[in-house]
């Protein structure tokens, strides 16, 4: 392997140092500064279609993103031998966010305000196949919700229950209602939605993955990495996921979650139509949904007690989270 990504290096303009290895890629002091080798497995056209859209963040106050490295021969991708592909990108030697400091927290979504605020005046034509459909989020969750029933029902049909299927159940109603309430939301906020301007309104390039490994703290700025899942879609899915990890770290805190509302408020004013999907995103009880995907593809003879702890701490916040969506439910009705 070592020979090869030697191979793969030689294709690039620069000089390595020093290299060694990292998850899944191979860390690179450079003549150019740090760079990361990974494998790529997308197609090309994306890679060429991140080129220009990280350039353009680079070019427009948001230097710090993992830009890609062309080739000697001005290509975004290196292939080895048997044409596997490679790309190299800038790389960042911080540290992640912390996500138990408010001060973190709250500096990530400020950034990420900004980078919604710039991917916003992108020129570029976007693909189709990075284009997010409407009805997407709805198909997701109706699907989830009949995972949900499924899972019910094999649990209901076994005789012998251990202690994570039976608190399943008991919390089974609660949360499966909630599920159905927020796409009942759902196609009633589509159903009224006529206006194209409104609709369009919410849209604009997301950076797919925004979460503590990503964003990085580097000489008092911050760098964000990996992008490879960037996509045309709601902008607030980016802050819903972001938002929804954090909470869930801090007890569904009512005042951090208000707090990082005015934050990324503070940069790019959210209107309706975006508060309104953004509290979708919160409102759907996407966790419980995991817990019971993660047990029902996992083996049934021995279920982990991790399961039953996630379980069990989701049911002890949810008063904390209903508390705190209560308070953003004007923003949607």
């Amino acid at each position: 392997m070592y020979n090869r990504e030697n191979l793969i290096l030689e294709q690039y303009p620069f000089e390595v140092k020093q290299a060694s290895k990292g998850r899944g890629v191979l860390i690179c002091d450079t003549s150019m500064g740090l760079k990361i080798l990974k494998e790529y497995r997308g197609s090309e056209g994306r890679a060429d279609f991140l080129y220009r859209l990280l350039q353009f963040l680079a070019e427009h106050g948001q230097g710090r993103v993992d830009c890609i490295v062309r080739t000697k021969e001005d290509k975004t991708l290196a292939r080895d031998i048997d044409g596997t592909a490679y790309m190299v990108r800038d790389w960042y030697d911080g540290r992640e966010c912390d996500t138990k400091s408010r001060e973190d927290v709250l500096k990530a979504i400020r950034h990420l305000a900004k980078i919604h605020s710039v991917l916003r005046t992108f020129p570029d034509e976007v693909p189709d196949y990075l284009l997010v459909q409407d009805d997407s989020l709805l198909l997701e969750n109706e699907r989830h919700a009949r995972e949900l029933k499924k899972v019910r029902n094999y649990i209901s049909a076994r005789k012998k229950k251990n202690d994570f299927e039976m608190e399943f159940l008991r919390s089974f109603d609660l949360f499966y209602r909630e599920a159905v309430n927020v796409i009942n939301l759902q196609k009633k906020i589509m159903e009224r939605n006529h206006d194209v301007a409104d609709r369009e309104g919410i849209y604009g390039i997301c950076h797919g993955d925004y979460n503590q490994h990503n964003v990085i703290f580097w000489r008092q700025q911050i760098a964000v990495m990996n992008f490879e899942k960037a996509s045309y879609d709601v902008q607030v899915a980016d802050l819903g996921n972001f938002m929804r990890k954090i909470l869930e770290k801090h007890n569904w805190n009512m005042g951090l979650g208000m707090d990082m509302l005015k934050a990324y408020n503070d940069i790019r004013t959210l209107g309706h139509p975006e508060m309104a999907q953004l509290y979708i995103r919160l409102a759907y009880p996407e966790k419980f949904w995991k817990i019971a995907n993660h047990y029902f593809n996992s083996s049934k003879a021995w279920v982990c007690g991790r399961n039953l702890e996630k379980l069990e701490k989701f049911i002890l916040q949810n008063e904390a989270r209903e508390s705190f969506l209560h308070l953003m439910e004007a923003s949607v009705y």
